[in-house]
């Protein structure tokens, strides 16, 4: 049986997704507050500059996966209203759906926007539907992150982009100290506010286990994206990747 990456555990693919889910599910009712207090309110404008560069066309299809709360699709359907888009929300974890429902209610989407409960690996679409797919900051927490982006070439029409934003690896003095602060103060910060300090610690460890940019974008070719490119952003803390189906 084939094993994959738990933070630093390995463990076998099969008991990842539970856990997973499980570790959203427990940390979704803190989840907005928690990325805004760990990243200093930076992840807003990450996504924003995220958000900026998708392509977009009139009544177009984005699929979001791993979209959580709901913080990309919400931003995409307020900044492009006029072109009456449509959104598939897609993710792993029903308690952090239900609060990116509430998120789009309060913020007055009500049309353009879906949800599903899912895998990046099994999505439940036809071939060719999408003309766009994103994944924020989810990536690393895919147990099989090859058929993920398989499955992100299969559903997405021709000549059509993926962006996937994910947290990297800052090199030099200052990569010294932010990996203090991300193995020693974002599971602190797990155990004041979501109460959850282990669930705060596998998320630091995610992003030290997880691809450099090179290898994602290594990844992706070898899904068959073309024109694949890479963009750090904040010395390379965060990085968006981008490809396109031919």
């Amino acid at each position: 049986m084939k094993k994959t990456d738990f933070g630093f555990q390995d463990i076998f693919e099969s008991d990842k997704p539970g856990l997973v889910r499980d570790l959203f599910g427990d940390v979704s009712s803190q989840y907005d507050l928690m990325n805004d207090v760990m990243s200093f309110g930076l992840h807003r404008l990450w996504k924003k500059h995220f958000v900026q560069k998708i392509p977009t066309r009139p009544a177009m299809k984005l699929l979001d996966v791993a979209g959580g709360t709901g913080d990309i699709a919400i931003r995409f359907l307020k900044e492009n209203q006029a072109l009456n888009p449509e959104v598939v929300v897609l993710d792993l974890t029903p308690e952090m759906i239900q609060k990116g429902k509430d998120k789009a209610y309060n913020s007055n989407i009500t049309q353009g926007i879906s949800w599903q409960c899912g895998m990046a690996e099994e999505l439940p679409f036809e071939d060719n539907t999408f003309d766009a797919y994103t994944i924020s900051f989810g990536l690393r927490n895919v147990t099989d992150k090859e058929k993920a982006l398989a499955e992100a070439y299969r559903v997405l029409k021709p000549g059509c982009p993926f962006f996937c934003l994910e947290f990297s690896k800052i090199q030099g003095p200052l990569g010294f100290f932010y990996n203090a602060y991300a193995m020693k103060g974002i599971p602190l910060l797990g155990k004041l506010i979501a109460h959850n300090e282990g669930a705060y610690q596998y998320l630091s460890e995610s992003i030290e286990r997880f691809w450099e940019p090179e290898i994602l974008i290594q990844k992706m070719q070898e899904a068959g994206f073309v024109h694949t490119y890479f963009e750090a952003l904040c010395k390379g803390l965060v990085a968006i990747h981008g490809g396109w189906k031919p």
